[in-house]
Parts: C-alpha cells; structure tokens; sequence
C-alpha cells in the first residue's frame, strides 16, 4: 500500500472556511485588517491569526500604509495562488496538470467600460496604470487617470520605464487634478495610493471601489530600478483585474 501523502500546502490553507473568504475578498482589492474584520464578521484576533498563515504560506503579503504607517494592507498574491492551484492538481493525478489558457480578448460590452486610477501625484502610479490598462484592454475600455495633489509633469522614470518595458510612449501627457472629472461616471474607480483612498475616498456611489495598496516609487532611493518594478507589478495587477472588469449603470 502507497503510504498517504499530506495534502498539498494550498488545500490545508484554503480548505477552512474563513481562510478561504478571506482570500476571495482580497482577490478582489487590498483592505486593511479592520476592514477585513467587517467583511467576514469576525474577530479581529481570529481574523488576524487566519491572516498570519495565508502570510506565512506565501499567498497573502503586507505592506505598511503610506497614509498612515502604524496600519498596512494585505494583499493576494493571485499568481502564486495560479501555481499552487496547478501544483494541487498535479498532486492528485498527473492528468489534472493545470496549464494556463492563452488570454481571451475582453468580449466588447454594450458601452465601453471606464475606469479611473488615482493616486496623489498623478505622475507615476496612475498614468502607468491607465497607459497598460489602454494597452491590454482590446480598445473596449475608456481609461482615465488623475491625482489629489497632481504633479507639474510625469515622472520621467515611469515614462521611461513603460516605454522600456512594454513600448508605450506617453507622449505629451500631464498630471491632472481629481476635480476635472467631477461628475462623470466610471464603472471601476482603482486607487493605488493609501494617502488617496484614506484622505480622499469618494469617488461616487455607482463605482466599484478597488485599491491597490503601491508605494510611491519617486520615494524610494533606487531611482529607475523602483521604477521598473513598479510597472511589472501594475501589469500584473491590469492582467488580473481584465477578466472581472464590468460595467456599471449610473444611478439617478
């Protein structure tokens, strides 16, 4: 008789049931503990202790809030959540090896899709967002990006960087204020800035709130490089946040 295997890491951290809702609420944004707590309704020392194992298998990371730095945000790592799942499969049969489709183009909706970004300074962050989102969305998605304290011009190193990394050329664009896009609808309104979504969280009651917790690259000392990472984990967050993008009607 083959001698029982354990069951792969994945299963024994996403088989209980509070592990498991605290992962599908951050698959779809990064919150803050207190925040989590109110969305499972559970203890904050129950959800924090859940929170720890989730961080110490690897699909869940923290990073300290930029608005505030005694809070941090957690964050689902949906990548090495894809190779734990293939790994899962593999663990049970060879046949049930889980290989990646190739991208489907996003189905045109009944009216193009909008999106926002925002950050602070509208010179980094945002308008790399908005320039990888324009870039995968298939022409189906209205893009807009803008800050609360926008800056005189775009940071050359993210301009840079994205026509390094993915040939996007940004042109002659500037930073803009949140203000110019008062009154106008966006189905998905993405903050990738904690000060923004902190200070400044009212972005309209028909939008679908996400935030993505992402330093200020232009803050840290290592000049270009924080750069070039930042973009890399921006289009990732874009790949996946592609297939749950949807529109949603304005409400009178």
């Amino acid at each position: 008789m083959t001698p029982a295997q354990p069951a792969p890491a994945f299963v024994r951290l996403a088989g209980h049931p509070l592990r498991w809702r605290l992962l599908t609420e951050l698959a779809t944004s990064d919150y803050r503990v207190r925040e989590l707590v109110d969305l499972v309704d559970h203890p904050q020392n129950l959800v924090s202790y859940h929170l720890r194992l989730l961080r110490d298998g690897g699909l869940v990371t923290t990073r300290r809030s930029s608005a505030d730095a005694r809070d941090g945000y957690y964050h689902l790592d949906l990548d090495r959540c894809a190779h734990a799942l293939a790994a899962t499969g593999l663990a049970l049969h060879p046949a049930l090896l889980l290989t990646p489709d190739p991208p489907r183009p996003l189905p045109a909706p009944a009216r193009p899709l909008t999106v926002l970004f925002a950050c602070t300074g509208n010179s980094a962050r945002s308008p790399i967002a908005e320039a990888l989102l324009h870039h995968r969305g298939g022409g189906h998605i209205e893009v807009a990006s803008a800050g609360s304290h926008p800056r005189p011009r775009l940071h050359p190193d993210a301009v840079r960087a994205l026509r390094e990394g993915h040939g996007i050329n940004l042109g002659d664009q500037r930073p803009r204020h949140l203000d110019t896009l008062a009154g106008r609808h966006f189905d998905h309104v993405v903050s990738l800035c904690d000060k923004v979504r902190e200070l400044c969280p009212d972005f309209g009651d028909h939008s679908w709130h996400i935030h993505w917790s992402i330093p200020d690259p232009a803050a840290e000392q290592a000049g270009y490089p924080a750069f070039a990472r930042t973009v890399a984990e921006i289009d990732t967050r874009v790949r996946h946040l592609l297939p749950v993008l949807t529109p949603r009607e304005a409400q009178p």
